[in-house]
């Protein structure tokens, strides 16, 4: 059984969607930041990753497997890691232009994915994430409106709240006390982020007993307990972590420039991650590569960002060749727009 087959057996998360299970993926690819440009005021229209609410039901599952094979992955954060440091990045420049920005207008931000299978056959996908907390869905623009027209909607779950408060937490100078609640934006501090070694290994004890049990819910069998993880395979697991929950706050709040900044500067902390130049039609675009060390050894994740603004526009992971248990490739291309409920309603999108 698969990490995609695994999630079908979760019964209690509430019709994922696509951008769910490739969230799910992603955590289960993980155990356990620095380049660009100039920015200049978004357009109206602008692209960015995907991901969904049910996302978090699925990586709950999944950060129970990886914890008990590699170590975990739920947020966290240790006692006895080497401390974060905030480098020059251009990240951090990029940052405060997009801050200096501001914001578009409206109550709700669109966000179209257009995930390609394997045998490159697109298909659509519409959210919205209203300002309230409200998410609406759709395979297409008339789905979408009749959803919005008909109040059929989801509740944003506490961590979407807390990822993209953590975010803005950033932008607005304190980056270290925010990564620590970007860290720990689930609710459990698995990791033990600013606790004692004797609390931190309660912490990790505690959470892969209750990964055991979600697994046994599911007819899993949880691998044997596993010490929490020292040195460079904590770290690895801390920032693995932090570039999930980070890129998360991104795919679903990106339209919010205080949200999009304090991303920018999260990522500048992030070791394993390095930036690169690329084309993306006609558009230059920056390329944030997160390291196997990042994704459990399996896969590279590279995230796509316009490099004047900072807005999300592509996600992709491409499998590790030498690992026993590569991940599987998919490319998602994103387009959102800051937008009114009113709007979407009328079908002006």
């Amino acid at each position: 059984m698969d990490e995609m087959d695994l999630m079908k057996k979760l019964r209690e998360v509430p019709s994922p969607s696509p951008e769910a299970y490739d969230r799910a993926r992603t955590a289960l690819h993980t155990a356990m930041a620095e380049p660009v440009n100039t920015v200049v005021r978004p357009k109206r229209w602008f692209s960015w990753p995907k991901v969904s609410v049910a996302a978090v039901g699925a990586a709950a599952v999944a950060a129970a497997v990886v914890m008990g094979t590699t170590g975990g992955n739920v947020p966290v954060g240790p006692a006895d890691a080497a401390p974060p440091v905030v480098v020059e990045s251009p990240l951090v420049k990029l940052a405060s232009e997009v801050k200096a920005a501001g914001t578009l207008p409206g109550d709700a931000s669109l966000i179209i994915n257009t995930k390609y299978g394997p045998d490159n056959t697109p298909s659509h996908y519409y959210t919205v994430y209203t300002d309230k907390g409200q998410v609406f869905r759709g395979d297409s623009a008339t789905s979408l409106a009749a959803t919005v027209a008909k109040g059929d909607a989801d509740d944003a779950l506490p961590y979407d709240a807390n990822v993209t408060a953590a975010a803005r937490l950033a932008a607005n100078g304190d980056v270290e006390k925010a990564r620590i609640e970007m860290i720990t934006a689930s609710g459990r501090n698995v990791w033990g982020v600013g606790l004692s070694p004797a609390d931190a290994d309660k912490a990790w004890a505690q959470a892969q007993a209750e990964n055991a049990e979600e697994l046994r819910k599911i007819g899993k069998k949880m691998p044997d307990p596993k010490p929490r993880p020292t040195g460079k395979e904590l770290e690895d697991g801390i920032n693995s972590t932090l570039w999930d929950n980070t890129t998360y706050a991104l795919y679903i709040a990106a339209s919010n420039a205080d949200v999009r900044a304090g991303v920018l500067k999260l990522l500048a902390t992030i070791q394993d991650v390095t930036i690169g130049t690329t084309d993306v039609d006609g558009q230059a675009a920056l390329t944030l590569t997160a390291a196997p060390a990042l994704q459990a050894g399996r896969s590279t994740y590279v995230l796509t960002v316009n490099a004047d603004n900072g807005l999300p526009i592509r996600s992709e992971i491409i499998p590790a060749k030498d690992s026993a248990e590569p991940s599987k490739h998919w490319v998602v291309d994103y387009k959102s727009s800051r937008v009114n409920l009113a709007d979407v309603v009328a079908g002006k999108i």
